[in-house]
């Protein structure tokens, strides 16, 4: 499992019948993704919708 698996943006088509990551990105952003070394995904964000309730107990 990769941390694609627990991301919020990381969607499934039903059409396709697959996931795919549902970050807009324009061209330069997405350059600047696919070149650099990044060792985790700048764009992650936990799919955890208990987080909020979690931290207010």
């Amino acid at each position: 499992m990769s941390a694609c698996d627990f991301c919020a943006n990381y969607v499934y088509d039903d059409e396709d019948e697959d996931y795919y990551c549902d970050i807009d990105l324009d061209e330069d952003e997405m350059y600047r993704f696919l070149s650099s070394n990044y060792k985790e995904c700048p764009y992650y964000r936990p799919g955890d919708e208990y987080l909020v309730v979690r931290h207010q107990m």
